[in-house]
This record gives structure tokens, C-alpha cells and sequence, in this order.
């Protein structure tokens, strides 16, 4: 986990504007580190799992998670552990990260305490992403590209993306009525140890490697077809991001994660070259969890999403870690609509291959909000798109204090800003 060297100097008024620092410099940085800093997660230590948060999971789930099992039957170190999750709202709540402005996007490194030892954990990477306080699809959009990027940079390709959607409460609920009411029609045709599995959690025999299970998966309910309106929209957004950002990815209607815990989006993240077929060990899992919070006793909901990142290392990915200086921000990044937002990704990328650092709020959906975040922070540039631009394939680069601007295609944006001397 990268720790901070140096940072900016705190603003001596209670009401003064925060100045964006001159340098923030990381001891300790990877480049999946890097990749997460530029796209605007902010390094934590890792949330220790207490007693109190494994007895609020037990509580809101009768019967354990099912791990996921690799290859040579070794202990998995990729799966989704609600107790994790329930540390992470815990610690947003102890740390106030409520008063901070909304989303939270936080980023780790490593195992959480609950997890044992292991003699291959020295062999072992792991990152966790997480963002809190929005349920806005460019949330989903935002984790699965920093994680693409993570990967990249880790030495990994031909990425893909195992993709669903439960939707809300409820949708989950609609679904499980109808998954359930399917399998008990077809309870003579389960194996026996398949019937033991329906008693336990209906959503698990959508995973059953079982060959005798498989048509009758196949002919099960899609929690596609259960969603809510308001849920269809969702999902609907999230792949359109997707496709801006010529990420291949297909439906997996068996991805339907834990009904306890997940909501709406549930992906998997995996490399073709990692097995010799498709279906190898992920390297990535990510859920929405909007729901968990109230369920271990909040007043309210707390609409979250999250990823896990986990590999082994080998000769492409074992880079050490560096000492990384991230320069002052001259830029702000703002968007407006729905087009706009589906391109933000991609000249944010664009932007961070050739170096250039930026700031953005790209939750936000306002002008007015997202121009005060780039006075307050006294950025002297912003680069705005809209719709218009959208279609155009540009952006308006705008000097904040002279209020002169000028239009720039996408593909020439890093050499002009490095002609103005923003690069």
C-alpha cells in the first residue's frame, strides 16, 4: 500500500479555498497503485474485520457464503465476503467519509484480517476498489475501467467481462420467487446433493458444475427478465459505458452473486490467455450493494459498489514497487449529459497515458456543481464536454481566468494541452 510522503499544506482559514497541493509523492507505488490514484481513489488501510462485524453477517445470513474453489483444489482468494463489505461501512461511518463530498472512492491493497495465512500468500496480489454514495451507473463504469487499467498495467490481456444484472429489491425478490418455483417443478430431475443445495440458497444451483444440472439451468428464469423498470434502465447505462469504452463483454445469466447482500450489477473480469479454455479463475469479481447497510442496522441505505482484484504473480507482474510524485492538477474535466458522460472515460485515459494529471467529478451531472469543485480546488483550466461536442468527437478547453476557450478534437487534445504548456 503506497503511503504519503508529502501532501498540501492545510489552508490556514477555516472558510479558505483548498488549493490543490504542488506534488503529492507515494512511497511504495505500483503501477495498479498509479492506475487507481488517476482515476481518483484514494488510498486506505486495509479495514480490519472485528467480531461485531462477522456477527452482524451471521445474523443477515443463515448459512455461509459459498467460496469459490481453484485449481488444485487450493483455498480460494477471490471471493465476495459480505463481512468485508460490512468492515467497509463501518469504517466510512467511524471516519465520517459521509461529510466528504459524495461518492467516496477508496482503494487498498492486501488481505483483510479475517483471512488465514498462507503459505502462498507472499505469490499472491490483491486490491480492492470501492466506491460509496452514489448509484449512478457511471459509478460501475468508473470500477471496471480502473480495474481494466489495473490489469493492464500488471502485464494482463485479452480482457473480458462476464456480466449481470439482479437489480433491486425488488427484482432479486421477483426472481427468487420464480427461480424457486422452477426448481421445485423440476426437483425429481436435481441430483440429490442438488436438492440439499435448494434448501440451502436457490441462486447456487445456477453455479453447479454438475453436467446433469446444466439443462435444467439452461431452461431456468433470467433475473434479466425480472427487473424493474428503474433497474433495466440501469444495467442498460452500464453497458452502454461498456461499449464506449470497446470493452468486450458478454451476459452471464448464472452470475447472480449471494440475494442477501447484492443488488443490480454483478461482473466478472477474466483474460483468455489465464486457461486453456474461457472459463478459468477470474481476476476480477465486483458487485453493487446497495442494500447492506440498512440490513446490519443503518436507518438508511448506502448505495456501494466494489471490486476485488486477485492474481498470481509471475514475471509480468512482479514489477517492485517505486516511489510515484503525482504533479498539481491544471486540469478540470467536466461533462454534461448522458453522451458526454459515455465518453469521459475514454479522454480520461487518454489524458492519462500521455501523463497529463486532472481532476473530475464525473457523478455529478450539474454544470454549476462541477465548476465550483474546479474554482474551489483553483484549477486553471477546464476541459468541458457536452453533447454537441459528443457528437463531434472534441472538447472545450477553457482557461478559467481569462474565460477564452477553444475547441480541440479528442484525438489532438494531449499535444495541444502540452503547446499551452498543460503537459
Amino acid at each position: 500500500m503506497p503511503s504519503v510522503a508529502s501532501t498540501e499544506k492545510k489552508s490556514a482559514g477555516k472558510n479558505s479555498k483548498r488549493k490543490a497541493p504542488e506534488f503529492i509523492t507515494y512511497q511504495n507505488a505500483s503501477r495498479a497503485e498509479e492506475a487507481a490514484l488517476y482515476y481518483g481513489f484514494s488510498p486506505i488501510t486495509i479495514p480490519t474485520v472485528t467480531k461485531d462485524d462477522l456477527s452482524r453477517v451471521r445474523e443477515m445470513i443463515e448459512a455461509e457464503s459459498k467460496p469459490r474453489q481453484l485449481p488444485e483444489g487450493e483455498e480460494c482468494f477471490l471471493s465476495i465476503c459480505p463481512e468485508e463489505k460490512v468492515a467497509l461501512i463501518r469504517t466510512y461511518e467511524e471516519k465520517e467519509l459521509y461529510r466528504e463530498p459524495q461518492p467516496v472512492m477508496l482503494f487498498f491493497a492486501g488481505h483483510f484480517s479475517t483471512n488465514p495465512s498462507r503459505k502462498n500468500a507472499s505469490k499472491e496480489k490483491r486490491y480492492g476498489l470501492e466506491i460509496l454514495g452514489t448509484t449512478k451507473s457511471i459509478a460501475e463504469a468508473i470500477l471496471i475501467k480502473t480495474t481494466i487499467e489495473i490489469l493492464k498495467e500488471e502485464g494482463f490481456e485479452n480482457l473480458y467481462i462476464d456480466i449481470n444484472s439482479i437489480g433491486d429489491k425488488e427484482s432479486v425478490m421477483r426472481f427468487s420467487k420464480e427461480l424457486t418455483a422452477y426448481y421445485r417443478k423440476n426437483i425429481n430431475l436435481l441430483p440429490a446433493h442438488c436438492r440439499q443445495t435448494m434448501k440451502r440458497e436457490t441462486f447456487d444451483l445456477l453455479e453447479c458444475p454438475n453436467e446433469k444440472c446444466k439443462p435444467l439451468q439452461d431452461a431456468a428464469p433470467k433475473s434479466l427478465g425480472s427487473l424493474s423498470e428503474i433497474s433495466r434502465k440501469h444495467f442498460t447505462e452500464v453497458l452502454e459505458f461498456l461499449e464506449q469504452m470497446n470493452i468486450p463483454y458478454r451476459i452471464n445469466n448464472a452470475l447472480v452473486g449471494n440475494r442477501h447482500f447484492c443488488t443490480h450489477t454483478i461482473f466478472e473480469i477474466r483474460s483468455l490467455d489465464q486457461a486453456e479454455d474461457a472459463e478459468g479463475t477470474p481476476l476480477a469479481v465486483g458487485i453493487r450493494y446497495n442494500n447492506l447497510a440498512k440490513k446490519i442496522g443503518w436507518r438508511r441505505d448506502l448505495p456501494a459498489l466494489g471490486v476485488t482484484i486477485a492474481y498470481r504473480k509471475n514475471e509480468k507482474n512482479g514489477n517492485d514497487p517505486k516511489k510515484i510524485k503525482i504533479k498539481k492538477p491544471q486540469i478540470y474535466f467536466i461533462q454534461l449529459g448522458f453522451e458526454a458522460k459515455l465518453k469521459s472515460l475514454r479522454i480520461i485515459e487518454i489524458l492519462r497515458q500521455a501523463k497529463i494529471p486532472m481532476l473530475q467529478a464525473l457523478s455529478k451531472d450539474k454544470l454549476a456543481a462541477q465548476l465550483s469543485g474546479a474554482e474551489h480546488m483553483k484549477i486553471p483550466y477546464t476541459i468541458l464536454i457536452g453533447q454537441k461536442e459528443a457528437m463531434e468527437d472534441s472538447v472545450i478547453v477553457r482557461n478559467m481566468a481569462s474565460r477564452s476557450q477553444e475547441t480541440v478534437k479528442i484525438a489532438s487534445l494531449p499535444e495541444y494541452l502540452k503547446k499551452i504548456k498543460l503537459a
